[in-house]
C-alpha cells in the first residue's frame, strides 16, 4: 500500500500467523486442511478483494507443494486448463483464486468450463466484528503503529464493513501518525478518520 508520508511498498504478509481466522474464513481454512482427501485435486476459492484469499493460497501451496493461480481471470485459459489436468494426473493440489465463479466468470474455453464445473468451490465471506477488530490491530502493528484494543472497539461499529474499508482506515491512521508524530489514541483516530471522510461526526455518539 503506498503511503503519502513515506512512499514505499510495505512487504507482503506471507506467514501462517498473518492469516487471521474467524467465522468469515473458517470454512475455507478447514477445507484446505483436508486437501489430501479431495476427490478432485483442485478448488476454486472466491471472496472479496483484500480478504486474505491470496495469503491463504500462498500458505496452502507452500505447505502442500501444490500450485496457485491467483486472480485466475487474468491468466491464459489454456494454461489453467493444463494446470487442472496436471493436478489430477500428479495428485498435486491446484488452488484457483477468482473474484467469482462461472458463469459470472466468463470462461471461453469449453474444456476449461467443464473442469471448473466439476471443481469444488469455497468462499471467504465478509468480515465479522471479531475479524474487523483483529485486522485493524494487526495491520497497524505491521506498520509499527502501537494500538490498544480500545482503538478497534471504537472503530469497528463506525467504519465501512469490508476488507478494503479496513485498509482505507489503516492508511488514514498511519498517515496521521506519521504526519503529526502523535501516539494513536481514540481522539486522534476520530479526528484522522473525519478528515479522511471515513466516518461522520454523528457516528461518534
Amino acid at each position: 500500500m503506498n503511503q503519502i508520508a513515506l512512499p514505499f511498498q510495505w512487504p507482503v504478509a506471507d506467514g501462517d500467523e498473518d492469516f487471521l481466522l474467524s467465522a468469515a474464513n473458517r470454512e475455507a481454512f478447514e477445507h484446505f486442511k483436508s486437501w489430501s482427501t479431495w476427490p478432485v485435486m483442485a478448488t476454486l476459492l472466491t471472496g472479496p478483494r483484500k480478504s486474505g484469499r491470496s495469503l491463504l493460497g500462498r500458505i496452502f501451496v507452500r505447505k502442500t507443494g501444490g500450485r496457485l493461480f491467483d486472480n485466475a481471470e487474468d491468466h491464459q485459459e489454456e494454461d489453467l486448463f493444463h494446470a487442472w489436468n496436471d493436478a489430477q494426473a500428479h495428485r498435486k493440489p491446484l488452488l484457483i483464486v477468482a473474484d467469482a465463479v462461472p458463469p459470472r466468470w466468463n470462461v471461453q474455453l469449453p474444456d476449461l468450463r467443464s473442469r471448473l464445473a466439476a471443481t469444488p468451490q469455497i468462499a471467504i465471506g465478509p468480515p465479522d466484528d471479531a475479524l474487523l477488530g483483529a485486522l485493524i490491530l494487526k495491520l497497524l502493528g505491521d506498520r509499527g503503529v502501537a494500538a490498544l484494543p480500545e482503538i478497534a472497539e471504537f472503530l469497528v461499529p463506525r467504519i465501512e464493513r469490508s476488507y478494503v474499508g479496513v485498509l482505507k482506515v489503516v492508511d488514514a491512521l498511519d498517515r496521521a501518525i506519521l504526519s503529526h508524530h502523535k501516539r494513536l489514541t481514540v481522539p486522534v483516530a476520530k479526528r484522522a478518520l473525519i478528515e479522511a471522510r471515513l466516518i461522520r461526526r454523528a457516528k461518534y455518539r
